[in-house]
């Protein structure tokens, strides 16, 4: 390859970096205290289904496992 068709590769590859960051330039942002505020509210707000015992459902959380003894958990 010649110095010239060695260049207009490199130059190519350049351009096309560029638009591809220009791209990333165009994409929307929020700051990190918005989106975590924004997932809190979002959790607190939102039923879990799959947590039944968190949200005070009547009937019993099929997915807690029966204790025997004392009832006591330990981590």
């Amino acid at each position: 390859m010649s110095k010239q068709a060695i260049s207009e590769t490199k130059l190519r590859k350049l351009l096309e970096l560029n638009i591809k960051l220009k791209e990333q330039l165009e994409i929307s942002r929020v700051p990190i205290s918005e989106a975590s505020k924004s997932m809190i509210e979002y959790c607190q707000t939102t039923q879990d289904m799959m947590v039944p015992s968190v949200w005070g459902s009547r009937n019993p959380d099929p997915f807690i496992e029966p204790t025997a003894g004392c009832g006591c958990v330990l981590m």
